[in-house]
Parts: C-alpha cells; sequence; structure tokens
C-alpha cells in the first residue's frame, strides 16, 4: 500500500503509532519507532483503503493518482489540527514512493501547518507545480544505487523554490535500502531534519 506519516512533537505522552498493511511494513514502523525515540509523535496511514489496494494491485492506477493520495493526507492533516492533543503543534510529513509527492503537494496545501517534509526513496517529480509551491524546508533521501529515482530527486529539487532544502544519497544503497545500515541512516537523517525543524516551528 501507498502509506505516509505525519510528524508532530510530542507533548508529554502523546506519542502514538496507528496500525494497518503498509502501515505494518518493518521498514515504516522502525522509521516511526526512531522518530518517537526522539519525542516525535507519528501517524502512520495507508492512503488507500483494503478495497483500492485490491484494486490497484491490478491496474497499478491508483498509487499514482496524487491528487487522491494527497487530498487524503491533507485530510489527516487537518483532522490533526482539530485535535486538542496536536492542535496547536507544527506537523511533518513523511512520505515514500509516490507517497513522497502527496507529502509534498499536502505541505503546499498547509503551508501554515507543515513545517517539514522528508522523501524516502520518493517521487518528488510527481508532485508536478506544487514543488513551487512548497514552504517547508525539504529533505530528500535516496538510494545511491536507485540512479533513476536520483536523477529525478535531483530534477525535483531544482524545482523546489525553497532556501532549505537538501538531497541525501545513501550509498550503496537500492530502492528500499535493504542493505546493512541503510534504513537506519534513513531514519537518522528523517528525525534529525525533523527534530531540527519542527522544534523551530
Amino acid at each position: 500500500m501507498t502509506s505516509a506519516f505525519l510528524a508532530v512533537p510530542a507533548a508529554s505522552s502523546c506519542s502514538r503509532t496507528a496500525a494497518g498493511s503498509s502501515r505494518h511494513s518493518p521498514r515504516n514502523r522502525y522509521v516511526a519507532e526512531v522518530l518517537q525515540q526522539a519525542r516525535l509523535a507519528t501517524l502512520l496511514l495507508d492512503l488507500l483503503t483494503p478495497e483500492e489496494e485490491a484494486r490497484d494491485e491490478q491496474t497499478a492506477r491508483l498509487r499514482f493518482d496524487i491528487g487522491l493520495l494527497a487530498e487524503r493526507l491533507v485530510i489527516a492533516a487537518d483532522w490533526l489540527r482539530e485535535r486538542e492533543e496536536t492542535g496547536g503543534l507544527p506537523i511533518g510529513c513523511f512520505g515514500a514512493s509516490t507517497g513522497a509527492a502527496a507529502a509534498l503537494i499536502a505541505g503546499a496545501a498547509r503551508r501554515d501547518a507543515v513545517r517539514a517534509v522528508v522523501s524516502r526513496g520518493g517521487r518528488p517529480d510527481l508532485a508536478g507545480d506544487a514543488l513551487e509551491r512548497v514552504d517547508a524546508p525539504t529533505l530528500l533521501i535516496v538510494g545511491g544505487l536507485d540512479t533513476t529515482v536520483v536523477a529525478l530527486n535531483e530534477q525535483a529539487l531544482r524545482r523546489l523554490r525553497i532556501p532549505v532544502k537538501k538531497l541525501e544519497i545513501v550509498p550503496q544503497a537500492t530502492h528500499l535500502f535493504p542493505e546493512p545500515g541503510a534504513l537506519e541512516q534513513v531514519a537518522q537523517l528523517a528525525c534529525a531534519w525533523f527534530v531540527d525543524y519542527l522544534a523551530r516551528g
């Protein structure tokens, strides 16, 4: 499933992670745990319903419906803003694959709330013109051996008009970062980015 994170600075015992299919992915849960250890509350969600995911496995279309994915991430961000525990806190968006484009579009749509964006092995290029409206400091993380995605991230980085943006390439890592130590490096990079820019928010 296509999934994404929302992260906010934790207020006392507010650290939580939601649960589901891609939400159960060991990669995603590991990153969420690292964020939680840094006192960042996390909401880990799938952007497609189980029924949509079943259809998408046949057609591979919904995973590229970036507008739909972004709309659901915006709804989740608005839900966080309406809750008493998280309403006044800055939000960070973390997306992988096409979820990265959704995270960037959500950041552009909720510029007053989203204060940091991180993409892991993502397709930020699919955010299109929204790249030029993103205000939040943005970190793009790509495996060094994922050469096609590296090139797409370099193109997206050039389109971002924000002063704080960075492309981090994890050496000798492929698309899903299965190599020893690669995912740990991704998690630490994302965590440091969120801690820095959400704390400023």
